[in-house]
């Protein structure tokens, strides 16, 4: 089985570096990238979208990143717990038209004890935002 330190139990430091490499992954934009750092049969609910399993959040971020163009994403620890963690972020992306949004939310993830997320729940809202108004 493979893993992906840090493993919980988290401590403040790991959790902190699960929380930035998540935010580093996610960055590159690289769905087959991202769907490394979950379980195979990791489950998914994002905004309405509910389901599970690597190649479903492939076609899934896939689509996404289709949509949301030059997407920057900014993740923070809120809290953290054995094996789980939550975070509040913030992205930025441009949709096919030239208009500029910021994305808010906050992600309750929970991780085998290889250190692959096996659940993943995001609430998310966007914002339209001008060119000018964008912090990312």
């Amino acid at each position: 089985m493979k893993t992906r330190p840090p493993l919980p139990p988290f401590t403040l430091e790991s959790a902190k570096e699960k929380v930035k490499s998540a935010e580093n992954s996610w960055n590159s934009c690289d769905p087959e990238r991202v769907a490394l750092g979950y379980t195979t049969y990791s489950e998914w609910r994002n905004r309405a979208d509910i389901f599970s399993g690597r190649d479903k959040i492939i076609e899934f971020l896939t689509r996404k990143w289709k949509k949301e163009i030059n997407y920057r994403l900014k993740k923070e620890l809120w809290c953290f717990d054995d094996n789980r963690i939550a975070v509040t972020f913030k992205y930025e992306w441009q949709d096919d038209a030239g208009n500029w949004y910021r994305s808010y939310g906050n992600e309750l993830w929970e991780f085998s004890s290889n250190g692959l997320m096996k659940r993943r729940i995001a609430s998310i809202n966007d914002k339209a935002i001008s060119y000018a108004d964008r912090e990312l």
